[in-house]
């Protein structure tokens, strides 16, 4: 029990070498660090990264104190930013409400609004919420600087314009039969705490 606990902890540190790199945003000058974007699966506006991955705020973190460190900070990386640099705010953002947090390992963190701004580990292209609602305390940041709660639905499939048209004589396509649920994430398995990485990594 006690052997199995140790590969999964550490497991998590072989991601965090893994992906703090990844973690650290450059602005140059012209790049926002943040801007403002459409979700379909929200609904809603909320604050992606330059590359139009989805932030997220979590809600323990205070302006005194953040919560989310350690194996947390792995499946939510937070956005950081180099020392000495500026966040710069995007299309659809108050460049006021900018600003940057110092993470208890002394890096600083970027802010929206007072909000500590993460990514999620399972967000690979823009538009992607895995994160939504995670634990209940990770939601999307809207450009208005608060959280969004709304859940992350599906979109619904894009139907042909032809079909149905009259005088239109030509059958609608057929849907292909279906070969199982939708993909899913990766599962999570819980180490310690409440912290989970994925399955895949805690072999």
């Amino acid at each position: 029990m006690v052997g199995t606990l140790t590969l999964r902890i550490t497991a998590v540190a072989a991601l965090g070498a893994a992906f703090a790199a990844a973690a650290v945003a450059s602005p140059s000058a012209g790049v926002p660090t943040v801007k403002a974007a459409s979700n379909v699966a929200l609904g809603a506006d909320i604050v992606v990264s330059s590359k139009g991955l989805t932030l997220y705020h979590y809600l323990p973190d205070t302006k005194r104190a953040i919560k989310c460190t350690g194996p947390c900070a792995i499946l939510f990386p937070p956005l950081l930013i180099s020392a000495g640099a500026k966040p710069v705010a995007g299309p659809g953002l108050a460049a006021s409400k900018l600003g940057t947090v110092k993470r208890p390992d002394g890096k600083l963190q970027v802010t929206y609004n007072g909000l500590t701004l993460y990514r999620d580990f399972y967000d690979r292209s823009a538009g992607q919420v895995n994160g939504q609602g995670q634990q209940r305390a990770w939601y999307a940041v809207t450009p208005a600087g608060s959280v969004t709660k709304a859940p992350a639905n599906a979109p619904a499939p894009a139907e042909s314009a032809a079909a149905g048209q009259p005088g239109n004589t030509a059958q609608p396509e057929q849907p292909a039969p279906a070969t199982g649920p939708a993909p899913q994430p990766p599962p999570l398995v819980c180490v310690i705490d409440d912290v989970c990485i994925p399955q895949s990594q805690a072999q």
